[in-house]
């Protein structure tokens, strides 16, 4: 096995944007190259790592698994020109709140990285709903959270800097009618009986997206849980709109679940960190969004 960080980076881009060509956009390099750099890699693994498709690509399994290696190896190392000798290691606390979702699916990739880059800085991070979040950053009980900024209450009083943005897809089970349509509207989906998902702003977001087109989805079952909802679509009981976010190709029980785009486009869930506005952040903060934030990105 011997794949090169190039050969990463490019089926990284690949997996984030669902195309050869979107990948290519994205690095600024010909389809050729990504195409090429993708199969060395599948070679060099002797795994097959994406279904290709007219609509674009899909992770098999193992590209799934090989995924979250991946994304590893990168921040891996990023994390190394952060941590050069002679870098200043700030000691302290960094009091972290983060909201469910990001607790699920995005807040131990942000700690390891952030504990590999500062470990002198002891974190103390704990979940809980938006509303207490923002009551929290406010009171200035909290130096960060990282939540659901999409819909943010007290935009006055806070700052954001968006770390994720995810766009909804329709989620099937294997072999659904809807599955092999040209394209899928909120008009087709309505009188299917959906599985929803109650949890951070999601739950808002698509009830007033369904208000907004004048449709009232058929509701077959609310869970607090992702992996409810994944099991449930695999298995039939029903479907769901949700952010590729939270998005996985396989149910618990290994049963498959399909993605599909909508013609009606909901707004993104927008996932960053939060802070109060006018406050100065403490060293170890400062660190935190040094981190974790893309390069360039402005806060709001």
């Amino acid at each position: 096995m011997n794949f090169t960080l190039r050969q990463v980076r490019y089926f990284v881009a690949v997996a984030e944007s669902g195309s050869i060509s979107g990948a290519a956009r994205q690095l600024s390099v010909s389809q050729s190259a990504v195409t090429e750099a993708v199969k060395e890699l599948e070679g060099d693994l002797g795994a097959l790592l994406l279904e290709r498709s007219g609509r674009g690509v899909t992770l098999t399994h193992r590209g799934q698994v090989f995924l979250r290696h991946a994304n590893r190896i990168l921040e891996t190392v990023a994390d190394a020109g952060r941590t050069l000798p002679g870098e200043d290691s700030p000691a302290g606390e960094l009091h972290l709140g983060a909201s469910s979702v990001v607790a699920g699916y995005i807040l131990a990739d942000l700690l390891a990285r952030f504990r590999r880059a500062f470990p002198a800085v002891t974190v103390d991070a704990f979940e809980d709903s938006p509303e207490y979040l923002e009551h929290l950053l406010v009171n200035g009980e909290l130096d960060v959270a990282v939540m659901v900024v999409s819909r943010l209450r007290q935009t006055a009083a806070l700052e954001t800097s968006t770390i994720v943005q995810s766009a909804y897809r329709l989620w099937l089970p294997l072999g659904h009618p809807l599955a092999s349509a040209r394209t899928v509207s909120l008009a087709d989906i309505a009188a299917a009986g959906q599985i929803m998902l109650s949890l951070d702003e999601i739950q808002e977001t698509a009830e007033a997206f369904w208000r907004e087109h004048g449709l009232r989805p058929t509701v077959a079952f609310r869970t607090r849980s992702v992996e409810a909802v994944r099991s449930l679509v695999a298995t039939g009981a029903g479907i769901a709109v949700l952010p590729d976010l939270v998005y996985r190709p396989w149910s618990l029980e290994g049963d498959r679940i399909e993605a599909r785009p909508m013609v009606e486009q909901m707004p993104p869930v927008r996932v960053g960190v939060v802070w109060r506005r006018g406050s100065p952040l403490s060293k170890a903060a400062t660190r935190f969004l040094d981190v974790v934030l893309p390069r360039g990105e402005e806060t709001a």
